[in-house]
């Protein structure tokens, strides 16, 4: 069986909506750590307004200070072109540009509707491409929007397809606040398998509604070979009102490593980026693997 693509969000998405200020020391520090753990992603940073998400600030500095190491891809999160010409002046294996399935989410996110986020991927799909960096596309609120309700599949997958057409080389789809269960999980994903065939797809869970590992499940049954997770299942959305965390990594790939699935996550020495992390926000951690054990005695070696 092909080893699943796990992409280590934990630095982003698990810190941006944080109460506690981590130092730019601090999150070149936990880069580090979850680099040695193996995924085969880091999303390490995004390129947005510092302003808006302060816990973000210093993108640049973080991308020039962090250890890498071979066979674990570097990769950001951006919005808009502008983003982009900041990730492209850094070195980068992936941009994932960031899109939503509503308006009303995509206005408060970049302040603007979809249309023009479209046209804006499109402009620079050439750009990131031509550099020799993967372009992945993301779909936030694909199975729900905390603005406008009910997120129509047609839609979602109709959006898919002008990114595709775009030049997207990887979609994934992203339950920004967790309200996915797996039928939608497996009608979307088999959607966006009609209309770009040949482009790997894969999800981006939160676990909100206690559904988020039997949507990765799901997921990857139905075709998915990226899958998005974040240590210690930090994680929420400034944009998105009561959003939790992501689903945490080392429960998932608990999960993946004894059901016969290979991700190549070391997960010893994930649990100890568990540990430190519970230093410093011990109410934050929600991934259940860091207070049960491995049980190595009946855990499968995959």
């Amino acid at each position: 069986m092909s080893e699943l693509r796990i992409c280590e969000v934990g630095p982003r998405d698990g810190l941006q909506n944080q109460d506690r200020h981590f130092s730019i020391d601090e999150r070149v520090d936990l880069i580090d750590r979850l680099i040695a753990t193996r995924p085969a992603a880091v999303e390490a940073v995004s390129f947005v307004n510092d302003r808006r998400v302060p816990r973000m600030a210093g993108a640049e500095e973080i991308l020039g200070r962090i250890a890498r190491s071979d066979g674990v891809d570097i990769a950001a999160l951006v919005m808009n072109g502008r983003g982009v010409q900041r990730a492209l002046n850094c070195d980068l294996d992936e941009i994932r540009f960031a899109v939503s399935a509503t308006d009303e989410f995509n206005l408060r996110n970049v302040n603007a509707p979809v249309s023009a986020t479209v046209e804006d991927f499109a402009a620079n799909a050439a750009a990131i491409i031509g550099a020799g960096v993967r372009l992945t596309a993301i779909i936030a609120v694909s199975f729900g929007c905390p603005f406008s309700g009910v997120v129509e599949p047609a839609a979602v997958i109709e959006l898919v397809g002008q990114l595709a057409e775009a030049g997207a080389q990887e979609i994934l789809l992203a339950d920004t606040i967790g309200c996915g269960v797996p039928n939608q999980v497996r009608e979307l994903l088999d959607g966006v398998a009609a209309v770009a065939p040949g482009i790997p797809r894969g999800v981006h869970l939160h676990n909100t509604r206690n559904t988020g590992y039997a949507n990765a499940v799901a997921a990857i049954e139905s075709g998915a070979t990226t899958l998005d997770s974040s240590v210690g299942g930090l994680g929420g959305c400034p944009f998105a009102p009561n959003a939790t965390g992501n689903i945490a990594t080392e429960d998932l790939c608990y999960l993946l490593r004894n059901s016969g699935y290979a991700t190549g996550v070391q997960l010893p020495e994930l649990l100890g980026v568990v540990d430190w992390l519970r230093s410093l926000v011990p109410d934050e951690i929600s991934g259940q693997l860091g207070q049960a054990g491995l049980f190595p005695e009946v855990a499968r070696s995959h």
